[in-house]
C-alpha cells in the first residue's frame, strides 16, 4: 500500500471541507474555539444524550449536511499511547468501513498536541487501512471489489519529515500480519524460506542458512530434535544480517541480534494438542514475523545500527522420527538436554538459535516468541511479557512498550529457579510437567544457551492474537511487537 499524505499547517475550516466526504477531528482535552460543524455536533450530542465531555471514552460520527461522515474524538491529556491509539481506533472504524478513497484528519489545540496527534492519528488511520491476505472468493465478497485508501489529507500539522517513521512501522506491522495471517499449507518451511530469500535480496540483506543437514553436523541438536518430526525435513535457522551504509552513520554503531521463533505450525508433536488449542497454530511463527518486521523497517530508516536477525524456522510434527518424552538431546553449545513434554518445542529451537546469535558477540539480543501459555494466564491476550538478564533491560523494555502504544509487563529472571529444571540423567530439563512458573522457566532454560554473556530481552508474546483487535490495530492478528521492537532498538541506540 502506498499511501499519498497531503498536509496543511493551518487548522481547518468548513470552507475546507466542503468537499471531503470522510472526516476525522481530533480534539484536544481543553473545549475548542470556533469548531467547524460546531452546531451539527451539538445536535448530535444531544440526539445521543451524551455531553461533549464523553467523546473523552467513546467516539461519535455525525453525518454531515454535505452527506460527510464525520468522526469525532476527544485525546485527553493523561490518556497513555495505548490509551489514544485505542479510542482512535473506533474513531477511525466508522470511516474505514465505508472504504473510503480519501480520508481528512483534522488536529486541534497547541502545537506540541496537534503534532502528537497527527502522528497517532496518522498511524491508526493507515495502519488499519493496510490490505491484508484475503482468501474470500468474488461470491463470497458479494462481487464488490475492495476500495483501497489512497489519500490522507492532514489539517493541523506540516511536519517535513513526511511522517518517515511512521510509514516505516506501519509497512512493518502490515508485513508481520501479513505473513502470520497465511494459512498453514501456503507457509510451510520451504515457502517462508523463499519469502524471506526474496525479500533479502530486495533489501539488500545477507542471507546464510543453517538447514537440516548442516545443523545435524555442527551438533545443533536442540533444534534438529524438533525439525526431525516433519516431512519434509525442511526446517532451518535463517540468518539475514542488515549493514547500515557508511554515509548514514553518526559515528560508531551498535550491534543488535533480532532473534524470532518461526513453527509455521505446532500440533504439539507426540504430547498432541486437542482440537481447541491446536486452532491458529500457524500462528505460532508470529516471533519469526516480528523480528522480520522489524529488521524490514530498520532497513526503510537506514538507522546506523547493525542488525543480525536469526529466524527459527520449522514444524512441530508428529510421526515416526518426531522427538519424544524422554529424550536426551546435545545442544549446540554442548548441554544435554532431558525432553519433557514435546509442545515445549518453542525452547529448544530457540535453543541452539540464541547460542548461535550470541557467538556474533552483539551488544544486545532481543528474541521474540508466542512461547508458553503460562504468560498470557499472567497477564492476558491484552499484553506481553519480557524476562531480561539485566534489571536495566526490563525498565527499558517496558519504556518502549509505553512509547509505542502497546504494553509490556517486565518479570523476574531469579536464578534460584534453575532447581526445578535439575534432571537425574542430562545436564537440564527441557521443561517441567507442573503448572507453575513455565514463562519463567523457558527464561531460564533458554539463558543457558547464550553465551559470552550477552545483554538479552526474552518477549513472550501473548497478545498478538486478540478478537476485536487492541490498541492501534483493529485485526485480531495485531502485529503486537514491531511497534515496541523498534522503539527499544531506538532506546538501545541512542
Amino acid at each position: 500500500m502506498s499511501l499519498k499524505l497531503v498536509q496543511f499547517a493551518d487548522l481547518c475550516s468548513e470552507n475546507s471541507l466542503k468537499s471531503e466526504k470522510h472526516i476525522l477531528f481530533v480534539l484536544s482535552e481543553k473545549a475548542e474555539n470556533s469548531l467547524p460543524f460546531a452546531s451539527e455536533i451539538e445536535n448530535k450530542l444531544s440526539r445521543s444524550q451524551v455531553e461533549f465531555k464523553d467523546l473523552k471514552s467513546s467516539p461519535i460520527t455525525v453525518e454531515l449536511v454535505s452527506g460527510a461522515l464525520l468522526s469525532v474524538v476527544i485525546l485527553g491529556e493523561q490518556l497513555s499511547m495505548f490509551g489514544k491509539h485505542n479510542l482512535l481506533r473506533k474513531a477511525v472504524k466508522p470511516l474505514l468501513e465505508e472504504e473510503p478513497e480519501k480520508v481528512t484528519i483534522c488536529v486541534f489545540g497547541d502545537d506540541a498536541t496537534r503534532e502528537a496527534h497527527a502522528c497517532a492519528a496518522y498511524y491508526v488511520l493507515s495502519v488499519n487501512a493496510a490490505e491484508l491476505p484475503s482468501r474470500k472468493g468474488a461470491k463470497s465478497k458479494q462481487e464488490k471489489k475492495h476500495r483501497p485508501l489512497q489519500e490522507i489529507a492532514m489539517y493541523g500539522h506540516e511536519a517535513a519529515h513526511d511522517y518517515a517513521y511512521v510509514n516505516a512501522r506501519v509497512s512493518a506491522n502490515t508485513l508481520c500480519r501479513s505473513l502470520t495471517m497465511l494459512p498453514p499449507n501456503e507457509l510451510t518451511p520451504t515457502s517462508y524460506r523463499a519469502k524471506v530469500k526474496e525479500l533479502a535480496m530486495g533489501k539488500g540483506w545477507q542471507l546464510e542458512e543453517f538447514d537440516m543437514p548442516a545443523l545435524k553436523k555442527m551438533g545443533a541438536g536442540a533444534f534438529y530434535a524438533v525439525g526431525q518430526g516433519s516431512e519434509p525435513m525442511d526446517a532451518a535457522i535463517v540468518h539475514l544480517t542488515y549493514n547500515p551504509d557508511p554515509s548514514h552513520l553518526t559515528g560508531a554503531t551498535k550491534h543488535i541480534a533480532l532473534v524470532g521463533k518461526g513453527i509455521c505450525f505446532d500440533t504439539g508433536g507426540h504430547n498432541l494438542k486437542p482440537a481447541k488449542y491446536m486452532q491458529y497454530m500457524h500462528e505460532d511463527m508470529n516471533g519469526s514475523a516480528v523480528a522480520l518486521s522489524i529488521l524490514h523497517a530498520v532497513t526503510e530508516l537506514k538507522w546506523p545500527v547493525k542488525i543480525d536477525c536469526w529466524l527459527a524456522i520449522a514444524q512441530n510434527h508428529i510421526g515416526p522420527l518426531a522427538y519424544k518424552q524422554n529424550d536426551v538431546v546435545t545442544a549446540l553449545n554442548g548441554l544435554t538436554i532431558e525432553i519433557v513434554h514435546t509442545d515445549a518445542e518453542g525452547r529448544m529451537v530457540l535453543a541452539d538459535t540464541l547460542t548461535l546469535a550470541s557467538r556474533q558477540k552483539p551488544d544486545f539480543i532481543l528474541d521474540f516468541a508466542t512461547l508458553t501459555g503460562d504468560m498470557a494466564v499472567a497477564v492476558t491476550d491484552r499484553m506481553s511479557g519480557v524476562i531480561c538478564n539485566r534489571p536495566e533491560l526490563a525498565c527499558k523494555a517496558v519504556g518502549a512498550g509505553i512509547a509505542a502504544g502497546e504494553r509490556i509487563v517486565a518479570f523476574p529472571y531469579e536464578e534460584d529457579m534453575d532447581c526445578d529444571l535439575e534432571s537425574d540423567i542430562a545436564d537440564i530439563l527441557q521443561c517441567t510437567l507442573d503448572a507453575e512458573g513455565d514463562h519463567l522457566l523457558a527464561a531460564r532454560f533458554m539463558g543457558k544457551f547464550i553465551e559470552n554473556d550477552v545483554a538479552w530481552v526474552h518477549t513472550d508474546l501473548s497478545s498478538t492474537n486478540r478478537k476485536d483487535g487492541l490498541g492501534a490495530v483493529e485485526s485480531t492478528v495485531n502485529g503486537f511487537g514491531v511497534g515496541f521492537g523498534l522503539e527499544l532498538v531506538k532506546a538501545l541506540i541512542a
